[in-house]
Parts: C-alpha cells; sequence; structure tokens
C-alpha cells in the first residue's frame, strides 16, 4: 500500500490560493478590470501589486452639478473624461483645465455650455452660459434682474439644447405732455406702453417725439405733440392776362382798349396742422375756379406819325392844354362828355381820325389830332382858352 501523500498545513494552503488568484487575474485582464475597485480595498496582492495599487487614484468628477467619487489610472484630467466617456466641446468649462496631471482625492468639475437666445432691451443676440438656470444665466451675463421683465421664470432650468429668453430690465423715462414733466421707471416694450404707465392718453392725431413702437431706452426724454387738423378756405385773385393786338390804322403810341380786363376768383382749401398750440404752415389741398378772369383786349397802333400840320405847327398848344385840362390828358369833365388835354367829345375825336376816346390816347396823338380839328375850324372848339393859341 504506497505511503499517502503529506497533508499540507492549513497555513501553506491558504497562501497558495492567492497566488493562484493572481496568476488567473494577470491572465484575464478583463477580470482584473472589473475586480481593481473592490481588489484594492482588499490587501490581496502580494509583493509585485504594490506598484499596481500605487498608479490607482480615487477621484471626484462633477459633471453638470452631478457629483460622483470614482478610480482611475488616467494620468491627467484629459485622460479622466475620456475614460469616462465625457465629451468637451468649445463653450464647455472644465476645472482643472484638460492635460493637468490628476492626483489621489482630485476634483474635476465639468460645466457643459448651453445657447441661449437673448433679446435684452430690443437687442437680440447668440449667447453661451454654462448655468443651468435662468437666474444664474443672468448672473453670469451681469444682467439685473430686479425690476426686469422676463420671458421666462428664473428658476427655470437651461437644458443642453438651449433657451430662448427676452429680458426687459427697468429703465428710467421721461415724458414732456401738457406743459408738465412725467418721470417713471418702467420695463415696457414699447414708448406707447411706457406712456399708458404714465397716464398719458394719445388722441386723434397726437403722436410722440420718437415711434410709438419704439423701444424705450434708460433715460430717454419723450415729447407728447398734440396735433389738431383744421381746414380753411380761401378765395383768391386770379389775375386777369391782357391780349394785344396791332393795328396799322392807329398812329403808333397809340393804344385802344377794346375790351376791359376782369380778375377772376379761385377758391382754395388749406389744411392746417397745430402742434402744441403751434401754428404750421398750410397746405394747400385743393382748389376751385369760381369765376375765371377775363382778358383785357389792346389794339396797339402801328401807323407812322405825320411830322407836322400845316397852319398849326406853330400855335401854342401848352397854354392852351393847360387851361383847357389843366395839361391832363387823361382829364374828364363833371358830365364825362369831353375828354384830355383839349376836351375833345368822343364823337369828333373819332371824326378826326381817333379811336375810342381822347383821354384814353397819348398826350403827342391828342395834339396831332386837336391841331387837325384847328385847320378845320379855327379856334371855334375853345371859345374861353382858344384865344392862348396866339397869346
Amino acid at each position: 500500500m504506497p505511503p499517502a501523500p503529506p497533508r499540507q498545513s492549513p497555513a501553506r494552503g491558504a497562501a497558495r490560493r492567492p497566488a493562484e488568484r493572481r496568476r488567473t487575474l494577470v491572465a484575464n485582464p478583463e477580470s482584473l478590470r472589473r475586480l481593481v475597485p473592490k481588489a484594492l480595498v482588499v490587501a490581496f496582492l502580494a509583493g509585485g501589486t504594490t506598484a499596481f495599487v500605487a498608479h490607482d487614484k480615487a477621484v471626484r468628477l462633477n459633471v453638470d452639478g452631478t457629483p460622483r467619487t470614482l478610480h482611475t489610472f488616467a494620468d491627467d484630467v484629459t485622460g479622466l473624461l475620456a475614460e469616462e466617456g465625457v465629451t468637451v466641446g468649445a463653450h464647455d468649462v472644465v476645472t482643472p483645465a484638460p492635460g493637468t496631471a490628476l492626483g489621489h482625492g482630485d476634483a474635476v468639475v465639468v460645466d457643459h455650455g448651453r445657447p441661449v437666445t437673448l433679446t435684452l432691451d430690443g437687442v437680440r443676440r447668440q449667447v453661451w452660459t454654462t448655468a443651468d438656470t435662468v437666474a444664474g444665466a443672468l448672473r453670469a451675463f451681469g444682467i439685473r434682474a430686479e425690476g426686469a421683465h422676463l420671458s421666462a421664470p428664473r428658476s427655470t432650468r437651461i437644458a443642453r439644447t438651449g433657451l430662448t429668453l427676452t429680458v426687459r430690465t427697468e429703465r428710467t423715462v421721461t415724458f414732456m405732455a401738457d406743459g408738465q414733466e412725467r418721470t417713471l421707471r418702467t420695463n415696457a416694450a414699447t414708448v406707447h406702453e411706457a406712456l399708458a404707465e404714465a397716464g398719458i392718453t394719445l388722441h386723434g392725431q397726437d403722436t410722440t417725439s420718437v415711434a410709438p413702437t419704439s423701444f424705450p431706452r434708460d433715460g430717454q426724454t419723450i415729447s407728447v405733440m398734440r396735433i389738431t387738423d383744421t381746414r380753411e378756405v380761401h378765395e383768391e385773385t386770379v389775375p386777369y392776362a391782357v391780349e394785344r393786338s396791332e393795328d396799322p390804322a392807329l398812329f403808333r403810341g397809340t393804344e385802344v382798349i377794346e375790351r376791359a380786363g376782369r380778375n377772376g376768383v379761385r377758391r382754395v382749401t388749406y389744411a392746417v396742422r397745430t402742434v402744441n398750440g403751434v401754428r404750421q404752415r398750410p397746405r394747400r389741398t385743393a382748389e376751385e375756379l369760381v369765376h375765371p378772369p377775363v382778358s383785357r383786349v389792346v389794339r396797339t397802333g402801328t401807323r407812322p406819325r405825320p411830322a407836322t400840320v400845316a397852319g398849326a405847327d406853330g400855335l401854342n398848344w401848352s397854354a392852351l392844354a393847360a387851361c383847357e385840362s389843366g395839361g391832363r390828358p387823361g382829364a374828364v369833365d363833371a358830365s364825362g362828355t369831353y375828354g384830355g388835354l383839349y376836351r375833345l367829345d368822343t364823337q369828333t375825336w373819332q371824326s378826326l381820325g381817333g379811336s375810342g376816346r381822347p383821354q384814353d390816347a397819348p398826350a403827342a396823338e391828342q395834339t396831332h389830332r386837336a391841331k387837325k380839328l384847328y385847320v378845320q375850324r379855327g379856334a371855334s372848339p375853345w371859345p374861353h382858352c382858344g384865344r392862348r393859341l396866339t397869346g
């Protein structure tokens, strides 16, 4: 009967089992990786495992406000993030910076950037923030939220996909209306809304010095313009024209009025605007010709005037004219029968070749026709003043 194998002592068997376990872990790295966090807590590795344990680090990773503690063999922050599958973009913030060496007990914080479409006091722009709430974003942007209008509550979460946010900060606006100055703090979106807050009402054509739909700026002074539109109608004179024609039967320098001119009347409508009691320049809006003008018709002589009248040139015609009419070519007697320098009636005047009335003819023509009359009848047409011709 062969001898029984010697029995191993319990101590030697216990020592052999850890050694076998180490060989199994080395042969199966995947098993080693899964067991490392637990194995590190238990000092089951001896001898060569001392360096293995030295490279393991317990670190704290906080991603977007969610912290967790983990073990890693990564040498720096970049390796840790890659190991944990954390992607970092251009607008993300990592503390400490990627590439920084890692030590046992270090903390790494990752805050992802979030796009915000921000309309601040009427100006729209695209910005980024690592804050995860509206309140945090406002602080990061340096926007005073006190008294401001927000399109979303301050507690609203900002997702990684972003948020659209409208902010109207509180501003000081001054209105000048009806002789009074009114200043208020407002977060109104338009001048019209701010007017309502100030208790100012626009009527009819009333408006403001800036567009009522415009955005009220901080420190802005806006004038309210009270506008009244009225209509005025005026009758205006339309001057008559003068129509002239040449008449070879009349001596040169002679004009005969065949038809007297008459001015017309035009009715014109004006729009008149008054702004804060000040009348503006009227604006013509319509016109109507009530009475058309009547043109004045004049015949102008072209016949050459004779140089002399035989038998009458040497007489004192100026003395006769002074006696009869005071030397006034347009003189007319009280009865309206006799006119001109020499007090001739129209019938006699026309029998001497004159046109129209003597008082309407030039002085030279009147003297010429008076000389012809003297040749025919002597001084008898002027019984009282005729002696002046030779006196």
